[in-house]
């Protein structure tokens, strides 16, 4: 949006152009910004007996729930990982994931009733609710680092260097997607509905109970377009040493996952001037 000061007026006009960006607003709004994440991690566990203790016991319980059923009874191979830190790991991201990608895209929605009585870039939005769950990272990574411990895998610069380029990487992605699907979900409330189903389709289809390996040299090719599989395959190749990181593929999933971002911001801000009418 463009501002334009006449007296004591502050008139706020419709953007001339998608990529002019008024960096200002966001700095002068940064109360706002921590207010809308602080926000979000309060209302997620208002109200409940175990509070934020729920951070660590979905993780947990469901990596007992997937050693049970996939690890002793399917007998799915795990590429000679211990199969709980296996499933484990790809839970990690994938939650991470899956978590971010339907804050951001239903956050219009959620956030409505601000939108409609203050003007804020909107773009905060998205961007606050995915931020909130950087903080439900702390105590899962913690679960991780007591997991390696006990399988004695000695931590190494890889790891240190790698995990943050990783949770980057999935962070680029869901948002990215978050910003095509929040404005679309604004005008049609079909795509919350739908969303959950497609995220649990997305889940087997990303190695997450699996290892790559049962797919042989194919599955590089779909870790370039997923870049969530690729973030869970590097991180097991890092920590157990399974087989070599690939950095073209590395990179080019990268590459991926910031095209997605962009396109998605350059998209939500086309998008954004009719928001206020749509909610």
């Amino acid at each position: 949006m463009e501002k334009k000061v006449i007296s004591n007026t502050i008139t706020i006009r419709p953007k001339k152009s998608i990529l002019k960006i008024d960096w200002r607003e966001f700095w002068q709004t940064k109360e706002l910004f921590y207010y809308l994440t602080w926000r979000d991690i309060k209302v997620r566990y208002k109200q409940t007996v175990l509070g934020i203790l729920w951070i660590v016991i979905r993780p947990l319980f469901s990596m007992v729930i997937f050693t049970i059923v996939f690890g002793n009874f399917s007998k799915i191979p795990s590429d000679n990982i211990p199969y709980p830190i296996f499933v484990f790991i790809g839970l990690l991201f994938w939650n991470f994931f899956s978590q971010t990608l339907s804050s951001a895209s239903n956050s219009l929605i959620s956030d409505s009733n601000i939108i409609k009585k203050i003007y804020f870039p909107r773009i905060m939005s998205p961007i606050s609710s995915t931020f909130s769950f950087m903080v439900d990272l702390i105590p899962t990574f913690v679960i991780l680092a007591g997991l390696l411990i006990y399988y004695k895998v000695p931590p190494t610069f890889e790891m240190f260097l790698l995990l943050p380029l990783l949770l980057i990487l999935i962070l680029l992605t869901s948002l990215g997607l978050g910003f095509f699907l929040a404005p679309i979900n604004a005008r049609f409330r079909d795509i919350r509905h739908i969303l959950p189903h497609m995220i649990q389709l997305g889940m087997y289809l990303t190695p997450v109970i699996y290892p790559t390996s049962l797919f042989g040299g194919s599955m590089k090719q779909i870790r370039i377009f997923n870049p969530v599989a690729e973030a869970i395959e590097v991180s097991r190749s890092v920590f157990f040493h399974t087989r070599p990181f690939d950095l073209n593929t590395f990179l080019l999933s990268f590459t991926f996952a910031l095209f997605l971002f962009i396109t998605g911001f350059l998209y939500f801000r086309s998008k954004e001037d009719n928001l206020v009418d749509i909610l």
